[in-house]
């Protein structure tokens, strides 16, 4: 038996593997994900997405490339795994996902292709979206430079193409090597820590998609789940699953406050001082 049959999922509720199925439609995710669709829709060209480590940018993007229907968009999505991209291989990467078949020449004749490309699908009637995860990691002036001669190509309404950059926070400072491509941000938005209350719909939302109804935390686990996690997401999830298998060991059917502090104690997290409320030598208590 493993915590899966001990807690009646059907399935690992807080893996940190990105599955749509798990997805949940926070208020700042599902306005975020309007603000990109008015962007796209448009024509705007370029809009941002940053937010700390763990608060679901990956998500929202892939969340994103579904929301558009293939009969009315032409999307991709890209993922940049390091920072050593350079701009050439950058553009053909784009001329591919596009449906440039055979991108090659000089970096004038790529970007020629792209502008035909587009053209054509733009006289299709769809509208051209290219969403890029990870941005922060493309760090050179030459690739902004190639975003912002992407964003040249316009035809009477807008551009002929719409990026949608997601990164961490350093990414205005990424932007700022090419200060005329950061002023054509035109749709700006960034992700928070989720609050405590939206927490706790976090956490029962993903067990009822695993296939548990009933409530597996106390709301008690759930204020401290928070407070160790500071709403983040990833940090959530870690450690709800960890928290699972640890109930699992212990044979308790509900996971309370004493078993998340021993989970987060293990994983190296802490409560930020101005939390915690000493009332004697051995007693403390959390607040909001």
């Amino acid at each position: 038996m493993d915590y899966l049959e001990f807690y009646n999922l059907r399935e690992h509720p807080f893996s940190n593997a990105v599955e749509n199925k798990f997805y949940y439609n926070s208020a700042q995710h599902a306005e975020a994900i309007v603000r990109l669709k008015y962007a796209v829709d448009t024509m705007k060209g370029l809009a941002v997405v940053v937010g700390d480590i763990g608060t679901g940018k990956t998500t929202l993007a892939r969340r994103m490339l579904d929301e558009l229907d293939e009969s009315r968009y032409e999307a991709a999505l890209l993922v940049v795994l390091h920072s050593s991209v350079t701009a050439d291989w950058l553009m053909k990467k784009i001329a591919v996902q596009l449906g440039v078949k055979h991108p090659g020449g000089t970096k004038v004749e790529i970007l020629g292709q792209i502008y035909e490309r587009l053209t054509e699908l733009h006289e299709a009637g769809l509208k051209t979206v290219v969403l890029i995860d990870e941005m922060q990691m493309l760090q050179t002036r030459e690739i902004m430079e190639e975003f912002r001669g992407l964003l040249n190509m316009e035809v009477q309404g807008g551009k002929l193409i719409t990026f949608i950059f997601f990164g961490l926070t350093e990414l205005e400072n990424i932007l700022a090597l090419d200060e005329p491509l950061k002023q054509r941000v035109a749709v700006r938005y960034k992700l928070k820590a989720l609050s405590a209350d939206i927490t706790g719909d976090y956490i029962k939302h993903r067990l009822k998609v695993a296939g548990h109804e009933g409530g597996i935390f106390t709301q008690e686990a759930i204020r401290v789940i928070h407070l160790y996690s500071n709403g983040v997401p990833r940090l959530i999830n870690t450690v709800c699953d960890n928290a699972l298998l640890e109930g699992f060991l212990l044979r308790k059917k509900e996971i309370d406050k004493d078993i998340i502090e021993s989970v987060a104690v293990s994983l190296g997290l802490e409560i930020p001082e101005d939390k915690i409320v000493h009332r004697g030598k051995r007693e403390l208590d959390y607040v909001e």
